[in-house]
């Protein structure tokens, strides 16, 4: 069942109780992510993430780690272009406990000045080693191609000079600027008593009343670009991509049906074409990052170095074929597909804590299953032709090649 309440301070509660699980994920969401951060302090959101966790009023980061493994739970962080996130997930047994656990993290952190030197270096090497994995680097890579150095062009994890140059003066002033009650949401799902939850959360959030500053900033320009990062690798690292609605728009339900036929299961066209009938990729899939007020939709594959050119072009001739031969049975497919997803993620106590999150910070209201359920069922042929008709031309594709590629391959395609 699903409740929304405020606390006194003014912070959402979005909960969704059920009885048949015996745990409870409780997350902390901050709207502020990496698009937010000035160039010179890109990383700090990350960085500051990790830093949460280094110290408290009551505890040191030894202690934090004992009383998380004590009650049995999962407590972590994460930072993405647009929030941050922290949670716990426990036993629901342990929920008073682990409230009190997070909270004391959350309100009470000091960020001591020998931890955010020793953790500079923690960051750089996670920087290092995401360097390292061309398939999530290359995403990093698209981005800066199409959004430039700025906004969402930024990597979530900073740039090692940038990381660097972070004081505990930057942290300080990054909370008392973002982590305002106005630029918060606490979510909730699994088994527990709401009326307990909003007692215990204004217990240990009560005196949460930092200010808050709103995040106005123009709709960043998506370049129509091609770029190849040179890097010697066994194989080659392929991300192209088109504008694509924001997370907001009456179209996103029409943009999953899409990527999902393009390349969102094994079933899909560039994974029968690209890898089952030419063998030309292990890994070839597309997707869809849907932002506040922008997007992409993209395709990533991993190939020979000699057969950069080819996949390429094979990958843009099935993204222009989709305007004219997708059929009703591919529409079906794709539905039931997404449909089955929805449902396999109800039956986790994350997901549909983060599932009702992200409704609150987005649309400000709940989205019911059953709903979604509907408005996917209502995307048409039609409708899905005229969306891959706008989205699917030649004059706004971008593309970042990682690898032992010469520019020259990109002239031949582009």
């Amino acid at each position: 069942m699903f409740r929304k309440a405020q606390l006194e301070n003014g912070i959402p509660v979005v909960m969704e109780s059920f009885k048949n699980v015996h745990s409870v994920c409780l997350g902390i969401w901050v709207k502020v992510g990496s698009r937010y951060e000035a160039p010179e302090k890109n990383g700090i959101s990350h960085f500051l993430e990790h830093m949460f966790f280094k110290a408290t009023k009551r505890r040191t980061a030894q202690d934090i780690a004992i009383d998380s493994d004590s009650i049995g739970s999962d407590l972590n962080a994460f930072t993405s272009r647009e929030q941050t996130t922290f949670y716990i997930k426990m036993i629901d047994a342990y929920l008073e406990e682990g409230i009190e656990l997070i909270s004391d993290i959350f309100v009470n952190s000091l960020f001591p000045s020998e931890e955010i030197e020793k953790e500079k270096g923690v960051v750089i090497e996670e920087i290092k080693m995401v360097e390292d994995a061309p398939e999530d680097y290359i995403y990093d890579l698209l981005n800066r191609t199409v959004w430039g150095g700025a906004s969402l062009g930024q990597s979530v994890l900073g740039r090692p000079e940038s990381v660097n140059t972070l004081s505990r003066n930057d942290l300080i002033a990054h909370v008392r600027k973002y982590y305002g009650v106005k630029d918060i949401v606490i979510a909730c799902a699994g088994n527990f008593r709401p009326e307990r939850l909003i007692q215990l959360l204004n217990g240990h959030f009560c005196g949460l009343r930092r200010g808050s500053e709103a995040k106005i900033g123009a709709r960043p320009e998506f370049f129509h670009n091609a770029a190849v990062y040179q890097k010697e690798l066994l194989e080659a690292h392929i991300c192209l991509g088109v504008p694509a609605p924001s997370q907001i728009s009456d179209d996103r339900y029409a943009l999953s049906v899409l990527n999902t036929i393009l390349g969102g299961g094994f079933s899909s066209r560039l994974f029968q074409d690209i890898r089952e009938n030419r063998g030309l990729a292990y890994s070839i899939y597309s997707f869809a990052s849907m932002y506040f007020d922008t997007g992409i939709w993209g395709v990533y594959a991993g190939v020979n170095q000699n057969n950069v050119r080819e996949v390429m072009h094979l990958i843009m001739n099935n993204m222009h074929a989709m305007k004219e031969t997708l059929t009703e049975a591919e529409l079906d497919r794709a539905k039931r597909h997404l449909k089955g997803n929805l449902l396999l993620g109800l039956e986790s106590t994350s997901s549909r804590m983060m599932n009702i999150a992200r409704q609150e910070i987005f649309f400000n209201r709940y989205i019911s299953s059953r709903e979604i359920m509907k408005s996917i069922d209502a995307v048409s042929l039609k409708q899905s032709r005229e969306l891959a008709e706008q989205l699917i031309r030649k004059e706004l594709f971008s593309v970042a090649v990682y690898g032992n590629v010469p520019d020259t391959v990109l002239h031949e395609v582009f």
